[in-house]
């Protein structure tokens, strides 16, 4: 009998397709080769690899403890990293690649909201399941996510009125790489500021990687302002700091006050540029706790460096895969879709507190902190709460324009209030 080549094969395609997404693939192959393979996919290379590669690290690092503990439920994680290269457009391949061709039940992933948003698209129609360890912007809601870093009512809804009733600045002046998430950050920023009793003079933007900062700085000196709001990302934080001093600038009288600066981006500035500054985090290295001090004795072996520092993406990058290791063990299938129904409401004592998965909406719960940035480059950890809180992602843009969109995703519009 004749064949139609070209039915012959759209055919084998749409079975080797559903082949991709089918729930056996992932629970046979898993069981029959007594492991189960992940996708790690961060900036190996490129402008963010300043941060990302210690992303990576923390995620090795924590594969590593659980198959030295017996693996999950039997079964050794096997990772298969790749290079983002601080491109979204090589994020979105990658993903691709390890979603179709490795067949991962699980990728855990990026840095800024850019490469997030380019590889979405992956994991929402190959319904895979994506670990996000990043603090963002919020107002996104998919199914095939799981979102480790703070939101912004985890990092701004404590920072902007201590700014303001604390230290007793009310002019901000904004500034920001320019791409979603520091445009995002300053939407939020700007309600907070006015709701407060303050006022934004000014809200700037460079590009992501942006090295030169003279003309920038100029504008701060010149606005009027007596705080600066920095949403700054990447290597950009250094150039931008240096600069700030480099023009006599200085953080007893015009303090920066960032949402990205990290003990990482302080260690690559050297301390001096940035004592006396301030950052909203859930996680500092700083954390006086016999957890913590373990976990960053455990992070500098493996990374076979006594002086490496430990932050929040990274330390969220860590906690994050023993969350999904318990919802692995919880779940009825070695499925993306099966884990992600297990890992709703799973609990974990992390080096930064416990953490927990909402179930509305798949982001955790963490706990704010506030530091001051010391000589001897740790930040001095001078607010926190007593406890976690619960991630509010939608809030930003209104109650009215939350709750249609939290409406049409199915989720509970009852907890939106900032």
């Amino acid at each position: 009998m004749a064949i139609d080549r070209r039915k012959f094969i759209k055919g084998g395609l749409l079975a080797t397709g559903a082949a991709i997404t089918s729930p056996a693939v992932f629970s046979t192959a898993a069981q029959a080769a007594g492991e189960i393979k992940v996708g790690v996919l961060f900036s190996l290379t490129g402008g963010l690899s300043i941060v990302e590669k210690s992303l990576h690290d923390a995620t090795m690092m924590a594969i590593s403890e659980i198959n030295a503990a017996g693996g999950v439920k039997g079964m050794k994680i096997v990772p298969i990293a790749e290079d983002g290269a601080s491109d979204p457009k090589t994020y979105n391949e990658k993903a691709s690649k390890l979603v179709i061709q490795d067949r991962v039940p699980t990728v855990f992933g990026s840095y800024t909201s850019a490469s997030r948003k380019a590889v979405l698209p992956v994991f929402e129609k190959r319904n895979n399941l994506y670990f996000y360890p990043t603090y963002y912007e919020g107002f996104e809601c998919s199914k095939n996510v799981v979102y480790t870093g703070a939101v912004p009512n985890q990092q701004l809804s404590n920072f902007i009125p201590w700014i303001i009733k604390t230290l007793g600045k009310k002019k901000f002046f904004i500034v920001g790489s320019n791409y979603i998430y520091p445009r995002e950050m300053a939407k939020v920023s700007k309600i907070l500021i006015e709701k407060n009793g303050g006022q934004w003079v000014a809200d700037e933007y460079l590009e992501l990687g942006h090295s030169e900062w003279g003309s920038m700085v100029n504008k701060i000196k010149s606005s009027g302002c007596d705080v600066v709001l920095s949403n700054v990302v990447g290597d950009s934080v250094i150039a931008f700091y240096r600069e700030y001093k480099n023009q006599g600038l200085t953080h007893d009288k015009l303090p920066i006050c960032a949402t990205v600066t990290s003990e990482i981006e302080i260690a690559a500035m050297g301390p001096e540029y940035a004592v006396g500054s301030y950052t909203s985090f859930p996680y500092f290295q700083a954390i006086d706790t016999d957890r913590n001090k373990a976990f960053i004795e455990r992070y500098r072996a493996f990374v076979k460096d006594p002086k490496a520092v430990t932050h929040h993406a990274l330390e969220s990058s860590y906690f994050q895969v023993f969350l999904w290791k318990q919802a692995v063990e919880k779940a009825t299938e070695i499925t993306p879709m099966a884990i992600r129904e297990a890992v709703k409401g799973q609990e974990f004592d992390a080096p930064n507190g416990h953490v927990k998965i909402d179930p509305q909406n798949l982001h955790c719960y963490l706990t704010p902190r506030i530091a001051q940035w010391q000589a001897d480059g740790q930040g001095k950890i001078i607010d926190a709460y007593k406890e976690p809180v619960m991630p509010l992602p939608y809030v930003a843009y209104g109650e009215t324009e939350s709750n249609l969109f939290c409406t049409a995703k199915g989720l509970d519009t009852t907890k939106l209030k900032i």
